[in-house]
């Protein structure tokens, strides 16, 4: 007799759905999710990764939050940016942001760099919508940047300037 486990997606009988975060079912026998809104969402269990059909987005789960992995620039950009807006709104402002390495190569050209003083013999760090950027420690030690995208050190209060408009400059 088979498992019932061996019915569903690598994910179990149910999800939440990347998008609008409702619960969503298994198709039984199949790797597939259906959300009424978003449509099917195809679970991959060799790569671990769950794959939106329409539109080829793929995203990865870290403690039962789904990550967005991001192959152009923009859409990293675009997330950090809301990320700002979300804490702007919850009254902190954001005092760093740290991306994992993996997109390093891709967000690279999208940095703002100011040349250091003359006689400074330190680099200024790069940085992006006005805040320093890091990238983050290797996934080999710090598995959690083999899946989530940024992290946004934060501290009560709105920002002096609100730098975050300038979003595609």
């Amino acid at each position: 007799m088979t498992s019932p486990g061996f019915q569903y997606p690598i994910f179990g009988p149910e999800i939440q759905c990347p998008h609008c975060r409702q619960t969503i079912q298994a198709l039984t026998l199949t790797d597939t999710y259906l959300c009424q809104r978003h449509g099917a969402f195809e679970s991959d269990p060799k790569t671990e990764e769950l794959v939106h059909l329409q539109s080829g987005r793929h995203w990865r789960l870290w403690k039962d939050e789904w990550y967005r992995q991001h192959t152009h620039p923009d859409g990293i950009r675009f997330e950090i940016h809301e990320a700002l807006d979300r804490l702007y709104t919850q009254g902190y402002r954001a005092t760093k942001v740290i991306i994992a390495q993996r997109y390093q190569d891709l967000i690279s050209t999208y940095l703002e760099r100011s040349t250091p003083w003359r006689g400074q013999s330190d680099s200024p760090k790069p940085r992006l919508y006005g805040l320093t950027v890091e990238f983050s420690p290797d996934p080999k030690d710090e598995p959690c940047w083999d899946v989530i995208n940024f992290d946004l050190e934060k501290e009560p209060g709105a920002p002096v300037r609100y730098p975050y408009f300038r979003l595609f400059e």
